[in-house]
């Protein structure tokens, strides 16, 4: 394979910039250039990071396991080399339409031809007492990460408590990690079972067992009134019954608010996310989106906001295409992990509207998956350390071919063998 870099942009009058150096970001700057563009492109990231992996995040980075070099998804030479403009720190204010620049923090403006959102998302925060306290963070990005690492840190050297505030993937995560390292975790969830929204029952008790033979503390159907803040710091989360629980960290983990404040204010369609077609195209011809901060349109009139690795990356490729003026919808089933403990969970299609779930293999045993129907017809399927029904299950699902309950069930019926022909 060559080494060479490739060609110099030819188009003196083109330019591309993408506001967002994360995955989908970099998946558009890398898909213009290997899909011929010519054009000039610029790449804006408001961190100080060139671009990195973020699953890692809240797992192996937390626990140490691996370095800054290894979460590294290229390094800013690799995209000279591919004459792709990298601009760290580079925080941008507003979308100029009329002008078709965007206007940087620095008070200096970019022109462009072609307009990439990739603007992410940014954690909720909790509208309570004492929530603003030093030592109550948020993951989201690698310096969120090294605070929570910090403060994990002082929890162990100092016996003082994780509390987790919300039952969803980063805080089971989070609590999982800390558990490795010793710390005491609490998991307060407001909702009656952990990841309620994505789960069947079954899976989400299956969880919560998991967490509790870990020595978790688990509180479902939490209510809280207030953080005990002393000399700047959480000490305590107080419960609405009276109960004051100790901590010397407190991570949220309550969800994430997509990134549409400049979408918005710049005039373009926005719902809940800047509302995309199936190509990532915006309400402007010259503007796509793309990752988390995107609510794609579907056929039926739903909006659907995919928050994933897949889906950044295959939606950024999508709005790399439009602005090339081609045609290449991200229509493929969506899948998801999850690593907690030594259990990986995968995740295939969109459990929501699920009537009735099916187990393939055994809860106590070993791998398992957890098929899940509507009206009868496959729609997700949920597995954990057992990658060969997750990678069947996707080509199942993309292929529209639905088992029936009772061969999901059978160990001994071949799944792969509906896709055969």
């Amino acid at each position: 394979m060559s080494s060479q870099p490739a060609a110099a942009p030819q188009d003196p009058g083109a330019h591309i910039v993408i506001i967002g150096a994360g995955q989908a970001g970099l998946m558009a700057a890398e898909a213009l250039r290997s899909g011929g563009s010519s054009a000039a492109i610029t790449l804006l990231g408001d961190e100080p990071h060139a671009p990195y992996h973020r699953p890692p995040l809240s797992k192996a980075w937390l626990a140490g396991e691996v370095d800054a070099a290894q979460l590294l998804m290229r390094a800013p030479e690799m995209l000279a080399r591919k004459h792709i403009t990298l601009r760290t720190g580079a925080a941008v204010q507003a979308i100029d339409r009329a002008a078709q620049c965007v206007r940087l923090a620095d008070g200096s403006a970019l022109p462009y031809t072609g307009l990439v959102l990739a603007t992410g998302a940014t954690p909720r925060r909790l509208p309570l007492p004492g929530a603003e306290a030093a030592n109550v963070l948020t993951l989201r990005s690698r310096d969120d990460a090294a605070a929570i690492a910090a403060g994990l840190a002082r929890c162990q050297a100092e016996g003082l408590p994780l509390v987790v505030i919300g039952g969803g993937f980063i805080g089971l995560e989070v609590a999982a990690t800390a558990r490795k390292k010793g710390v005491a975790v609490t998991v307060l969830e407001a909702a009656p079972r952990l990841l309620g929204r994505v789960l069947s029952p079954q899976l989400s008790d299956w969880y919560a067992a998991l967490h509790r033979s870990h020595g978790v503390a688990l509180e479902l159907g939490a209510a809280i009134e207030r953080l005990v803040v002393q000399d700047g710091q959480a000490r305590a989360v107080q419960l609405a019954d009276g109960r004051e629980l100790p901590c010397g960290l407190v991570v949220l983990g309550v969800g994430v608010q997509p990134n549409d404040a400049l979408a918005r204010e710049a005039g373009l369609a926005v719902d809940r996310g800047i509302v995309v077609d199936a190509c990532g195209r915006t309400s402007d011809p010259l503007i796509v989106a793309a990752g988390d901060c995107a609510a794609r349109r579907l056929p039926d009139g739903r909006l659907l906001r995919l928050e994933s690795v897949q889906n950044a990356s295959e939606q950024g490729k999508s709005a790399a295409a439009a602005l090339l003026g081609q045609d290449r919808p991200f229509t493929a089933t969506p899948w998801f992990w999850s690593d907690q403990y030594d259990r990986k969970l995968q995740m295939a299609g969109l459990s929501e509207g699920a009537d009735q779930a099916v187990l393939r293999g055994s809860l106590e045993d070993g791998p398992f998956s957890v098929f899940q129907y509507r009206a009868g017809r496959l729609v997700a399927v949920d597995s954990v350390n057992a990658a060969k029904d997750h990678l069947t299950a996707r080509k199942l699902l993309d292929a529209g071919v639905s088992p029936t309950p009772e061969q999901a069930a059978d160990l001994g019926f071949n799944l792969a063998g509906l896709l055969a022909g």
